[in-house]
C-alpha cells in the first residue's frame, strides 16, 4: 500500500529517512549523522516534505517499509529521488510500485520524462530501473568527483 506523504507525516519520514541512511549510507547525497543530533529537528522534517512536491512511503505487511520522492526538473522532466526498499521487502514488487507511482505522478504534472542519478556500483538498484524502462544516458554530475561516480537514467513517459 502506498501513501502520500505531507508535512504532518514528519515522523513517519524521519523513520523511513534514518533506516534508509543507516542501512545504505553511500545511497544518497546525504549522510546519516546530518539528520542525527542537531540536524534532528521537526521543522526540518517538515521542511522536507513541504519542499519536495512528491513523497511517499510503502507500507508491507503493516509495515512502513519503503520511500521515494519526486521532483520537477523543468518543463519536460521530473526527477525521482531518495528510492530506498527495506532489504525485507525487496524482491516483493515493492520498488516497482514505488517507480511507477512517481512516474503516474510526473505525467499527471505535464512531464514527458523521468530521470535518476544511481550509484555505478548499485547494481540490483540499476536492474530494477532497467526492468522498468530507464535507460543509462551517462555519468551524473550531482555528486563531488572524490566520491563513487552515478549514473543518470532516464524514462520517456
Amino acid at each position: 500500500m502506498l501513501q502520500r506523504l505531507w508535512p504532518d507525516d514528519w515522523r513517519l519520514w524521519r523513520d523511513l529517512r534514518l533506516r534508509a541512511l543507516a542501512e545504505a549510507p553511500a545511497a544518497f547525497g546525504s549522510r546519516l549523522a546530518d539528520w542525527q543530533g542537531a540536524g534532528d529537528r521537526e521543522e526540518r522534517w517538515r521542511a522536507q516534505l513541504t519542499d519536495v512536491p512528491l513523497n511517499l512511503a510503502a507500507r508491507r505487511q503493516n509495515r512502513w517499509m519503503s520511500m521515494v520522492s519526486g521532483a520537477r526538473v523543468d518543463a519536460n522532466r521530473a526527477e525521482l529521488l531518495s528510492l530506498w526498499v527495506d532489504p525485507s521487502a525487496r524482491g516483493h514488487q515493492v520498488g516497482e510500485a514505488l517507480l511507477e507511482a512517481v512516474a503516474a505522478w510526473a505525467r499527471r504534472e505535464g512531464a514527458t520524462w523521468l530521470a535518476l542519478d544511481v550509484r555505478s556500483d548499485n547494481a540490483p538498484a540499476i536492474a530494477l530501473c532497467r526492468r522498468q524502462g530507464f535507460r543509462d544516458v551517462g555519468p551524473s554530475s550531482a555528486r563531488p568527483a572524490e566520491e563513487l561516480p552515478e549514473r543518470c537514467m532516464e524514462r520517456k513517459l
